[in-house]
This record gives structure tokens, C-alpha cells and sequence, in this order.
């Protein structure tokens, strides 16, 4: 039996709520575990009570990705010169399964989390860019003002007369504070050389408009990591998730392993290129002609879509029909 020789030989697991966070520290398979607030002082003192245990290496710290909850403490603890990897809920979830874990509490959380790390040392978490994060958070609040616009344009359609101008008030606040945050997206790309010509890029593939580019741009975004298209895919949650066994198969669905954000962001510019992009539209009418269902060619346009920006981006040429079909083989989703 080969020996697993461990990169990282002491781990932290923290589990992060959003006033809180429990810490449990394995070394040689015992546990020493403690909360602490949730803000710079609860922080200060987590590093205090790590001190105490003078270690003779620095331990990988692992977390959740969890946004607004996790990202503070892990910019502090990765300026402060620890090892952090911050790891996608759906992988502790799985690892917790494989070890048939029934407990779920803060405390039985921050070890599983430690072992997770022990057991598979996962990579290094980079922090985003501060034009990133500002862009991020952007993109963000255009969502939620977006989600309430809908909502008060339903809320229109069966209003009393005695609400509608409280309605309309709403909207036409909504809609200047949508204005403002589309050009503040606009001001904050046009400010970074990088950005703006990666912008320039997605924006010559047909079926990306600027509403799009912005979550493009944070899809790839150099801190995220990505060597191939295929691992962007899998950050989207698009990845098709195969379900046979023996003689038996199952309907393949996508995987939604990442957030809807990005399946949000992408689903109608696959529907443009489905109808405006020629390499697109091909693959999509070839999918219908093999019996593909509609919400499935859409799935698989949203796919092809992002291996095309990925090309673009890394080729770092316009988007050009001829040169894709010509490298279909490197593009296929």
C-alpha cells in the first residue's frame, strides 16, 4: 500500500455563519476547537489563540465559500501569510457523505472541514483583484435591483388604484439606480486597460452584448485560476451530469454545482447566438436534428459559449467563425 505523504500535515477547518465562525485545529488526528466573533476582533484573537500552540509549520486553513461571510477573514489570514483554500460548499458536502457523516453541527462542521484538507489539500485561494471585487459587487446589486423591478412590475399588473403611484415611484427610482449601476460598471471597465480590452474581445463574439460582459469578465477572471474551458464550465454549474448504471440511463441534467449567477447571466445570450452566432446556430441545429430538446440546446449553447470567450480571451484575437470551426476540436462543449 503506497503511503499518502500529505503536503500540509497539520489543518484548520473553519465553519463561518454570519456572526461567528468555529475553528477546529487537527494535528495527529486530535482536535483543539474554538468560536470566535465574526469581525476584525474576533479575527486578531483567532490568530492569538493559533499562536499559543507554536507550531513548527503553518497549518492549511480551509474554509467554505460562503461570499460576504467568508471573504473578510480570508483576506486577513492570507495578508497575514497563511496557507488558505477557500473551497466550494458542494465538495464538503460530498467529502461528508463519503464518510456517511450524520452530525451536523458548527463545531462537528469545522472538523469535517479540517479533515476535508488534510485528506485532499485542496489548492491555494488567490483573492480577487480590488477592480474584480468592486465589479463583483456591482453585478451583485444590479441583480437585486433587477429582481425588484420584476417584482413591482407583477405587483402592478394586479395593483389597487390606491398603490400605483407608490408603484410607479418605485420603479422610476429603481430604473435611474439601474442607469447609474450599468454605467458605474461601464466607468469601472473603461478605467483598467486589461479589463477594457478583454471587454473589447467578448463583445466581437456574436450573441454577447455588455450586459454580459461584466460577468463574462469575472467568470475569467485570472484569480479564479482556470487552464481549460472545461473548468470554467464546472464553475457555472453547466457541466452535464450523466446518470447510468448497467443497462439503465437516466436523464442528463446539468450538474448546478456553482451558483445560478453565471446559468442566469448566459442563458439569453445563448439564446441570441443560437439565432446570430454561425458557429453556434450550427451546433444548435445539429443538437435538434439528433432529437436534443429545447432547454437542453440552450444547456449546450451556453457551454459552447463560454469555450468560445475562453478561446477569445486566450488567443487574444477577435472572435473569427472560421478559426473556431477550424479548432472545433478545442471548443466543444
Amino acid at each position: 500500500m503506497l503511503e499518502y505523504k500529505s503536503m500540509y500535515s497539520i489543518t484548520l477547518g473553519i465553519d463561518i455563519a454570519k456572526n461567528k465562525f468555529d475553528v477546529a485545529l487537527l494535528i495527529d488526528t486530535k482536535y483543539k476547537h474554538k468560536h470566535f466573533p465574526n469581525d476584525k476582533v474576533g479575527f486578531e484573537a483567532f490568530i492569538q489563540w493559533l499562536l499559543t500552540f507554536n507550531l513548527l509549520t503553518q497549518p492549511l486553513i480551509c474554509m467554505e465559500a460562503t461570499g460576504s461571510y467568508s471573504l473578510p477573514l480570508a483576506d486577513f489570514l492570507v495578508a497575514q501569510g497563511y496557507p488558505v483554500s477557500v473551497v466550494n460548499p458542494a465538495k464538503i458536502h460530498a467529502f461528508a457523505k463519503s464518510e456517511l457523516s450524520r452530525t451536523k453541527t458548527d463545531k462537528a462542521d469545522a472538523k469535517l472541514i479540517a479533515r476535508y484538507a488534510l485528506t485532499l489539500q485542496p489548492g491555494l485561494w488567490t483573492p480577487p483583484p480590488p477592480e474584480m471585487r468592486r465589479l463583483q459587487a456591482l453585478t451583485r446589486r444590479l441583480e437585486h435591483l433587477l429582481e425588484i423591478q420584476q417584482m413591482e412590475r407583477n405587483r402592478l399588473e394586479t395593483a389597487d388604484d390606491s398603490v400605483t403611484d407608490s408603484i410607479n415611484t418605485l420603479l422610476k427610482t429603481v430604473a435611474d439606480d439601474l442607469k447609474a449601476i450599468r454605467q458605474a460598471i461601464d466607468a469601472l471597465i473603461t478605467d483598467h486597460t486589461d479589463l477594457d480590452q478583454r471587454r473589447k474581445l467578448l463583445e466581437s463574439i456574436p450573441g454577447v452584448g455588455p450586459a454580459t460582459v461584466a460577468y463574462l469578465l469575472l467568470l475569467f477572471s485570472p484569480h479564479q485560476g482556470f487552464t481549460n474551458a472545461k473548468q470554467a464550465v464546472a464553475f457555472a454549474g453547466l457541466a452535464p451530469a450523466l446518470r447510468e448504471s448497467g443497462q439503465w440511463i437516466g436523464k442528463t441534467r446539468i450538474a448546478k454545482t456553482g451558483g445560478p449567477t453565471f446559468r442566469k447571466a448566459l442563458y439569453m445570450p445563448a439564446l441570441c447566438a443560437w439565432t446570430h452566432n454561425p458557429v453556434i446556430r450550427t451546433f444548435c441545429e445539429r443538437l435538434k436534428a439528433n432529437g436534443k430538446n429545447g432547454k437542453a440546446i440552450a444547456c449546450a449553447a451556453m457551454r459552447k459559449l463560454i469555450h468560445i470567450a475562453f478561446g477569445v480571451l486566450q488567443s487574444g484575437e477577435p472572435f473569427d467563425p472560421l478559426w473556431v470551426i477550424s479548432k472545433n476540436k478545442s471548443c466543444k462543449a
